[in-house]
């Protein structure tokens, strides 16, 4: 079940902090970058309070397994964190919690990034359609992707 996530609240934005920790620690390894050096590990429970997007989650049960936070800007739908807590990896909820994005608001396309070496993430964007739009080194040595889906074409 898909639930939007009051991140105001502090018990609501640590349970958020929790998966983003057990998500993107397994990122940075992928992406064989340090803990430290990551900035999704940087941020902390507070941050996440005041935050301007959005945050739905997915639950199994009473857990929340993931998280996804959207930002819509004009005719777009930005996803900027989709996460998956390791425990409920391959189940299929990032794929729900990716439909779920693309069908939330009507703009004209969804975007999302990700680092060049998620390769499950990138096969999930591109399973479901979405296009490579290019390629970026970040300041801290990361190579990323980005991906775009033309509502249009749905």
């Amino acid at each position: 079940m898909i639930t939007k996530l009051n991140h105001e609240k502090e018990e609501i934005s640590k349970e958020i902090y929790r998966i983003f920790q057990a998500s993107y620690q397994v990122e940075a390894e992928l992406l064989q970058i340090s803990f430290q050096n990551f900035p999704p590990l940087k941020r902390t429970a507070n941050s996440f309070q005041d935050k301007t997007t959005s945050f739905y989650g997915f639950f199994r049960a009473s857990e929340l397994a993931a998280v996804i936070e959207i930002d819509k800007i004009n005719n777009v739908t930005d996803i900027c964190s989709l996460i998956v807590d390791p425990l409920y990896f391959r189940q299929g909820i990032a794929k729900k919690l990716l439909d779920f994005a693309v069908k939330l608001h009507h703009t004209e396309s969804v975007v999302v990034e990700t680092g060049f070496a998620n390769k499950p993430a990138i096969a999930l964007y591109e399973k479901f359609g979405f296009v490579l739009q290019g390629k970026y080194m970040t300041s801290i040595g990361v190579e990323k992707v980005k991906f775009s889906l033309e509502k249009s074409k749905l």
